[in-house]
């Protein structure tokens, strides 16, 4: 099995998850807007899901448009 396969982008609202999801989407980068894992957090919510190898992309699509509160590779 792989380290990492995907990493997850965790948001302080889902208003700023749909935020990043339009942004991710207009700059073409392949994403998925998933439930918080629960390994990561009780709370109910949303994350979005990209590539491991993508999330260096990712982190700079969103720069400056929409702010995260951290990322964790699954």
């Amino acid at each position: 099995m792989e380290a990492s396969s995907y990493a997850v982008f965790l948001f302080p609202s889902v208003s700023h998850t749909l935020k990043a999801e339009k942004i991710l989407k207009a700059a073409g980068i392949a994403h998925k807007l998933i439930p918080v894992p629960r390994q990561i957090s009780s709370d109910c919510g949303v994350c979005l899901r990209v590539e491991a190898e993508r999330r260096d992309a990712v982190a700079e699509a969103l720069q400056g448009g929409v702010n995260w509160e951290r990322m964790v590779l699954l």
